[in-house]
């Protein structure tokens, strides 16, 4: 009888032993300290947003959701300056893109704001969603934004990817 009971035994820890082992890498893979920072401020009524972008590549599209409700509330495409082409956007500034929603922006923010983005020809992109009150509270030094992991200027955020130079991938 006890060599039924040590070989259900062995057979239960190499099950639990295998759970774990999944588990283990299944969180890993999934570890939110390894997505790409994005930037935003808030001054007043203005917000902007700093995308990661290779030196390469343009920003194709901006899209920002209440984050609670998943509710769109604006959307831009093809941004007209130097600036929106390389990540750097003021929200509900429709000037700035050859089309954007017609909404205005909402007297009060969003709990949460979801901003995505989409890069040129629809190749790539990412997002972050932004605590609005700890952004007001945070008191960004000029020409830096606030990220999840403190403040970060636009070429910090840029950085944090593997980009091509001339035409040779980087190491």
């Amino acid at each position: 009888m006890w060599p039924f009971v040590l070989l259900g035994s062995v057979l239960g820890l190499t099950v639990l032993a295998a759970a774990g082992m999944w588990m283990y890498f299944v969180y890993r893979l999934s570890d939110p300290a390894t997505s790409l920072l994005y930037g935003i401020r808030i001054d007043g009524s203005r917000v902007s947003v700093k995308a990661p972008i290779c030196p390469t590549d343009k920003l194709g599209t901006v899209e920002v959701y209440n984050s609670d409700s998943e509710k769109l509330v604006w959307r831009a495409n093809r941004p007209k300056t130097p600036e929106g082409e390389r990540g750097m956007v003021t929200l509900w500034k429709a000037d700035d893109f050859l089309k954007a929603s017609p909404e205005t922006q909402p007297r009060t923010l969003p709990t949460y704001l979801d901003v995505s983005v989409i890069y040129a020809g629809g190749e790539g992109g990412g997002g972050d969603v932004f605590d609005v009150r700890k952004v007001k509270a945070a008191r960004v030094p000029t020409g830096q934004y606030w990220t999840h992991d403190g403040f970060k200027t636009a070429t910090q955020i840029d950085a944090q990817l593997k980009c091509r130079s001339a035409g040779k991938p980087s190491p």
